[in-house]
């Protein structure tokens, strides 16, 4: 028999799971389709390379779908302090207690925050997880949708949550163009362990090849992103752990102190952004729907706003879901658009070489430092709060 549901979501990764649970939570049928579930945590795993800065607003998500309670069980690094400079004397910082915050946020792994969620699918009898799955073909209905999966079997839902990455499957089968650029960037996750503690602290360098950044982990770890040219990250990623080591001292700041490289990553920097986020019975979420620039470590952030949006659409609106799914396209291609229009000014300000443009983002940079309620409201919007 053809199983039948409300949601189908496609692609179970941080974004598809949170969307799974909040519908499970409104009373939905729910079927989440993901290739491979998440391995379970042990403590002496290597921290993956793909990590991401969760801000309060996506805490307080992940509290409402009870998995953040299953995340801080794992690894979970909070920081209090944010810095970022082009010239070392002109600098721009914020601590949490200027909004008397306990932290500005904390570094998970993709992977556990993925995994949180994951654990908390018991919790729903509503909620029917197809792993590992994948979708052979999508058919559109005036009433439904059909998905056929690679055993054979179909679905049959009202509804497509596309939550299926930047190249996703759901967009294109539902013939949703896009909005594109590359950065002509790579961009290069190293994972290392550090001599000295600086947990509580994240920085940005703006160099011109690219930023250079320092994410804190969990112990005396952190996670290092260096932009650059694709030929310089192509280089970099032939290199061994001892030649890694000695071009990051020779092209990262003292702040960096001693270390030890562990594992490193690398991927292309795309900017896309769908032209709709619903089309033909199907919804786009996340990565699905937007990627953007990583400078300020939005993307997750921009995802799980996208989930809470959804959410409270769906719910304030009751049985009139076409009607929410539309307000919910209107208000997240807005903010979206918004967030990754001021990533590509900050870019295209921050890699331009010009000497009368080098000094007027370091005499902005020092003047924003001391801008009080200007300063303090720019931090609550990158926060989301």
């Amino acid at each position: 028999m053809m199983k039948k549901y409300d949601y189908t979501i496609v692609g179970g990764g941080m974004v598809g799971a949170a969307t799974a649970i909040g519908l499970s939570k409104l009373g939905y049928q729910v079927a989440i389709i993901e290739h491979k579930a998440p391995d379970s945590f042990d403590n002496s795993q290597p921290m993956d390379v793909r990590v991401s800065a969760i801000s309060q607003s996506s805490v307080d998500l992940l509290n409402e779908l009870g998995a953040w309670e299953h995340i801080k069980k794992t690894r979970v690094c909070p920081y209090k302090r944010l810095e970022t400079w082009d010239h070392p004397e002109c600098r721009t910082r914020f601590h949490s207690d200027t909004l008397n915050m306990e932290q500005l946020g904390f570094i998970v792994e993709n992977r556990l925050i993925q995994l949180g969620l994951w654990q908390e699918f018991s919790s729903y009898d509503n909620l029917t997880v197809v792993t590992p799955a994948k979708i052979t073909e999508l058919e559109f209905f005036s009433e439904y949708n059909e998905l056929t999966l690679d055993n054979g079997n179909k679905i049959k839902t009202k509804w497509v949550i596309g939550a299926d990455g930047a190249n996703s499957y759901v967009r294109q089968k539902a013939k949703i163009g896009i909005t594109a650029w590359d950065y002509r960037q790579h961009c290069m996750l190293i994972n290392i362990e550090t001599e000295k503690p600086q947990q509580d602290i994240t920085w940005q360098w703006f160099t011109p090849s690219g930023p250079r950044s320092f994410l804190p982990l969990h112990g005396n770890k952190g996670s290092l992103v260096w932009y650059d040219s694709p030929q310089r990250i192509k280089q970099l990623s032939s290199m061994t752990s001892i030649q890694l080591e000695k071009e990051i001292k020779a092209h990262f700041p003292q702040e960096l102190g001693e270390f030890t490289v562990e594992q490193h990553g690398s991927f292309p920097l795309t900017r896309r952004h769908a032209q709709k986020y619903v089309e033909h019975r199907c919804v786009l979420l996340g990565d699905a729907a937007h990627t953007i620039n990583p400078l300020a470590g939005q993307g997750v952030n921009l995802g799980f706003k996208d989930v809470k949006v959804l959410l409270e659409e769906i719910e304030s609106k009751g049985t009139e879901t076409d009607k929410a799914l539309r307000i919910y396209e209107s208000r997240r291609k807005i903010d979206n658009l918004a967030m990754q229009s001021s990533m590509d000014l900050f870019y295209t300000l921050f890699s331009n070489s010009l000497p009368p443009v080098k000094f007027l983002r370091n005499a902005g940079l020092k003047l924003a430092d001391s801008s009080g309620a200007l300063k303090t409201q720019a931090l609550k919007y990158a926060l989301g709060l």
